[in-house]
């Protein structure tokens, strides 16, 4: 039987935003947000937070959460869930929930946890939502998914893909942009941290190329929702309005359609 474990890779020197996952969005640290979202789905066997710094460790121990220190040399996240991973031979799969999403819904993880255990089901799940502003595919931080039609991930990039050049009159084809939101089987998780870059994954920075460029398959869940995520200072307002705005009850229902 699946026995799916919910992780939150969470560490304290972001480049961009140093001491993020303690930083307070309406009353509450960056990452107690994102794990209430993880309380949200019903799927999720077990919640942690993986973490290297003892500041985010005592804080999320405080609101609650369970935490699994970690060894600081880690180079992603990903990393740092395999590391725990091994210590729980129970988890059958992993959802890799970023530490920065406050805004995740737990319709959608119950979503790629349902993705990742159906028939037939490759050993990689993730999110897309469609795009709706086309001049946002220009943006190299927004990363976009072109998919196949069994609804596995062809490419991912940091480039507008597909190109809409020679479309002519024909409908043009619809824009995703990428969610970072992970589920692997427990076997696919250890393969993929043992995989050394490629040349794809240093080229776009995108390490979920490192699965493809290796031959497996990226099954892509479409939501309707797009999770507000805080890469920057300047995400913190947008993010902090969608929170209170939630605590209202206007948070909009995610819609979510068969990838």
């Amino acid at each position: 039987m699946a026995r799916i474990y919910g992780i939150i890779p969470a560490r304290w020197g972001s480049t961009r935003f140093p001491g993020k996952p303690l930083h307070l969005l309406a009353g509450k640290p960056l990452i107690q947000h994102v794990w209430e979202r993880c309380g949200e789905a019903s799927r999720l066997a077990r919640i942690l937070i993986a973490t290297d710094d003892l500041r985010i460790a005592e804080t999320a121990r405080a609101f609650g959460a369970q935490v699994e220190l970690t060894a600081s040399e880690h180079p992603s996240g990903t990393d740092r869930l395999a590391e725990v991973a091994e210590r729980f031979p129970d988890a059958t799969h992993i959802l890799n929930v970023q530490g920065d999403e406050p805004t995740v819904p737990g319709v959608l993880l119950d979503a790629l946890c349902a993705a990742l255990t159906s028939d037939g089901a490759p050993e990689m799940v993730t999110a897309a939502t469609p795009l709706q502003d086309v001049a946002e595919a220009a943006n190299p931080h927004c990363v976009k998914v072109v998919l196949a039609a069994n609804g596995d991930a062809l490419y991912f990039s940091r480039s507008p893909i597909p190109y809409p050049g020679f479309a002519g009159g024909a409908q043009p084809l619809p824009l995703y942009r990428h969610q970072g939101l992970y589920g692997y089987t427990r076997d696919f998780l250890r393969r993929f941290v043992a995989w050394p870059q490629g040349v794809l994954e240093r080229t776009e920075r995108l390490e979920q190329l490192r699965a493809l460029e290796n031959g497996a398959r990226i099954r892509v869940v479409i939501t309707g929702h797009e999770s507000l995520g805080v890469d920057t200072p300047a995400d913190l307002a947008p993010a902090e309005a969608a929170l209170l705005a939630r605590a209202l009850n206007h948070f909009p229902t995610p819609l979510l359609t068969p990838s």
